[in-house]
Order: C-alpha cells, then sequence, then structure tokens
C-alpha cells in the first residue's frame, strides 16, 4: 500500500520510527512550554492568587487530556490493525466514530459544568476568595475543550494517515499563538485570569480546527466518513469507541497517575516543609509533563508502525520498532536526567530567585528527582508499546504499580525514613520498582 508521506507496508523501520519521531516530539513538547509560559506568564502578571485559581482548573485539564488520548490512541490502534488488512473503510469508519461521539460526549460534560460554574468551582476546591477568578477561568476555558477533543484525536490519525510534520504544526502553532496572546490580554489589557483563559481557548480551537479541517479535506486514506443513522448504527458506534477506550484506558489513567503525583506530593511537602515546599515542589511539577510527553511522544512514534505490522503480523518488525522504543528512551531518558542533576540552580531559576528558600528546597531535590527521569520515560513508552500490540491488561497493571501501588507508599513512608530528601525519592523510588515488574515479567515469559 503507497503512500504520498510514509509508506507503512514497505518502508524501513528505522527509517519510519525517525520521520514519526521528530516533528512529534517537537509538536508534544511545545505543549508542555506553553504550559510552563502560561504559569510564568500569570504569576508575574497577576500574582499568587491567579496562579492559585488556574491550578484549581488543572484537574479539569488533566481529565480532558486523558480522555482524548485514550480514545485517540485506541482509535489509532484499531485503525492501524484495519488498515494494515486493507479495510480502508472500516478504519475511516472508527476515525468518524470517535470523533463525533468524543465531541458530543464533551458538549454534555462541558455544558454541565457552563450551567453549574460555582458547584463545580467548589466540587475543584475553590475558596470563597478565589471563586470569582475560578469561575472567571471556567467561563472562557471549557468551550475549547471540544476542540481540543478534535486535536488530540486527530493528531493519532494524521500521523498514520502520513502526514507527522501537519500533525507537529497543529501543536506548534497555537502554542507559539498562546504565548502571545497571554501576554496580550494579561500585561498590555490587563484582563487577568480571563485574559489568560481566552487566549488559551483561541488557542487550543485553532489547533482543532487544523485537525478536523485535514480529517475532512486533506487525508489520503483515513478521512471522515458519512456515518448512517439507524439504531444498529449508532450501536455499533458505542461498541467501538468502547473497544477504542479499552484498548487506550492506560493512557487515561496515566495522566490520572500525574494528578495523583501532584495531589499526594502537595500534602506531603505541605506536612514536612510548609508552603515553600509546595512552591519548590510546584515547579518540578511544571517540568514533569515533559518527562511524560517525551515518553509518550516515543510511544505515539512507534505505535503505527507496531499496530500496522501487528495487524499484518510481521513480527520481525514489531521487534525491530521495539529496540528502537527502548534505545530512544534510554538516549533521552540519561540526557533529561543528566540535565537536571548537573544543572538544577539554571532550571529553577527560570520560574523564582534562585536565592529564595523555595528554590533552594528545589536546587537540593532536582539531583534526586533525576535518578527516576530515565524510568518515569521508559516505562511510559513501555505502556504505550502494550497498547500497541492491544495487551490492555498488562498495561493498565503497570500504569496502576506506578501510579497508585508504588508511588502513594513512596511518598508516605520515605520522608520518615530520609525527611525532605525521600519525598524527592519518591518518583525515582516507584519508577524504578515498575520497570524492575516490568523486567521481572519479560524474564519470565523468556524462561
Amino acid at each position: 500500500m503507497k503512500r504520498d508521506a510514509i509508506d507503512f507496508e514497505n518502508g524501513e523501520v528505522m527509517g519510519l520510527f525517525w520521520r514519526l519521531l521528530l516533528p512529534t516530539l517537537f509538536g508534544t513538547l511545545s505543549i508542555a512550554l506553553v504550559t510552563m509560559a502560561d504559569g510564568i506568564f500569570i504569576g508575574r502578571g497577576v500574582g499568587a492568587d491567579g496562579v492559585a485559581a488556574v491550578n484549581i482548573v488543572v484537574p479539569i485539564f488533566q481529565i480532558v487530556s486523558g480522555v482524548g488520548l485514550m480514545i485517540g490512541a485506541g482509535c489509532s490502534v484499531a485503525a492501524s490493525i484495519q488498515y494494515s488488512q486493507q479495510n480502508v473503510k472500516v478504519a475511516r469508519y472508527h476515525v468518524t466514530q470517535a470523533i463525533v461521539l468524543s465531541t458530543i460526549f464533551m458538549t454534555l460534560l462541558c455544558g454541565t459544568m457552563l450551567v453549574f460554574p460555582e458547584r463545580t468551582a467548589l466540587i475543584l476546591g475553590s475558596s470563597e476568595t478565589l471563586m470569582p477568578q475560578v469561575t472567571g477561568y471556567l467561563k472562557y476555558i471549557l468551550p475549547c475543550f471540544i476542540f481540543e477533543m478534535w486535536s488530540m484525536i486527530g493528531l493519532f490519525i494524521i500521523r498514520l494517515d502520513g502526514a507527522p510534520k501537519f500533525a507537529m504544526w497543529c501543536n506548534v502553532l497555537p502554542g507559539l499563538l498562546n504565548v502571545v496572546l497571554d501576554w496580550l490580554f494579561i500585561f498590555p489589557l490587563e484582563m487577568g485570569v480571563e485574559g489568560a483563559a481566552i487566549a488559551t481557548s483561541i488557542s487550543i480551537s485553532i489547533g482543532g480546527f487544523m485537525a478536523l479541517g485535514y480529517l475532512l479535506f486533506k487525508a489520503k486514506d483515513l478521512g471522515l466518513i458519512r456515518l448512517k443513522i439507524s439504531t444498529k448504527s449508532i450501536a455499533l458506534a458505542l461498541r467501538n469507541v468502547g473497544y477504542h477506550c479499552r484498548i487506550g484506558s492506560s493512557t487515561l489513567l496515566a495522566e490520572l497517575a500525574l494528578a495523583v503525583m501532584f495531589y499526594i506530593g502537595n500534602r506531603v511537602f505541605m506536612h514536612y516543609l510548609g508552603d515553600t515546599g509546595v512552591g519548590a515542589y510546584g515547579i518540578a511539577c511544571y517540568y514533569m509533563p515533559f518527562f511524560f510527553m517525551v515518553g509518550n511522544a516515543i510511544a505515539q512514534s512507534a505505535q503505527p508502525i507496531i499496530s500496522y505490522n501487528y495487524g499484518a503480523a510481521r513480527w520481525d518488525k514489531i521487534v525491530q520498532a521495539r529496540r528502537l522504543l527502548l534505545g530512544t528512551c534510554i538516549g533521552f531518558g540519561l540526557a533529561v536526567g543528566a540535565l537536571f542533576a548537573l544543572l538544577p540552580k539554571g532550571l529553577v531559576g527560570l520560574f523564582i530567585d534562585t536565592g529564595s528558600e523555595a528554590a533552594i528546597i528545589a536546587i537540593k531535590g532536582f539531583p534526586l528527582l533525576a535518578v527516576g527521569i530515565l524510568f518515569f520515560i521508559l516505562n511510559v513508552a513501555i505502556i504505550g508499546y502494550y497498547q500497541s500490540v492491544e495487551r490492555v491488561g498488562k498495561a493498565t497493571f503497570f500504569v496502576f504499580l506506578r501510579g497508585l501501588i508504588f508511588i502513594v507508599p513512596a511518598f508516605l513512608l520515605l520522608p520518615r525514613f530520609f525527611g525532605a530528601e525521600g519525598i524527592w525519592l519518591a518518583m525515582p523510588v516507584s519508577e524504578i520498582l515498575t520497570t524492575c515488574v516490568i523486567l521481572a515479567d519479560r524474564l519470565k515469559k523468556a524462561l
């Protein structure tokens, strides 16, 4: 099956992988950079209350992102398998059903929260003092989540359709626009957190329309297709999207695992080190999505290659792609870990004065955190690999290990033995233990 841009049928695995990885990595990292820019602009332009108000809404971002990644990853695996078996029309149905049903779901969810903004803010943990800023932010940010679903699901399919560079620009252009609009609305126009919400909403919406436009007008093989409206068709669509969710469920859990890590870490730092400890950990929390994005980008780049060849039963190419995935994770993990171990002062100084108490705590903690970065990236990518070959049970189990079973006891027990250093070691210990379980599982299978 020849492709104009990427030939999954006849292309060499290494060439395909790198052609997918570079734009995917650049595009996904731009999302993390935008999050960091938001934090810097709001912190300096609005103040601590503005940062607090936005942080209260962050769990909604993580849930929406998790749902989008879950459906996108599952849909991409299902479409890849059908596509490799020459069932192009079936693959297009999978894509269209995922886009339509996710749009309906997100419209209902966001509409409900818009009708009850104060109740939503209270559920998220807002105080009465922060309520006006939280509800103001919610009012302008909620509608864009519909378009974010288009973007997150669409990018998986755009890469599978052979256009990874276009997928990259669907992230990069909205990200650059968001930085400009953040500056404009927060500083010259003095619109506060509402301005930040409008900037983010406009940027996300443009990314969503770019992805949807590709699927409607530019797709080579995997564009949207007209759906039939009947009881049987609706039941089939629900079944297929349920299948997507089952395959991609570990991706949703991975996003929720980050939320658990942030929440438990904040509570433990508050208990041992007070507000300054939470501030130091907050800087680390701005960087942790980078680790996730690197591992996720590597997994997303290998996924269409692995799933396509899995559907075609070409096991030798799957082994080649898996080796590339693992080798790339090790390379990036060592490089990023070295950066955090050797240059903690520079990384912390991007956010706050390095002479402050919170900065001193973070500078001491970053080298400890660096121990786990390689294993963090490796675990995220390996979980993505298991999704690609429909081993959902294993992927979900490993997510639970790193996101709940290991991380919570690590946060609670290590500080009792090692003090503040133990808090920073919680993530590394959790990730290392997860990697050990994965290796033990592979060795058991080989014996």
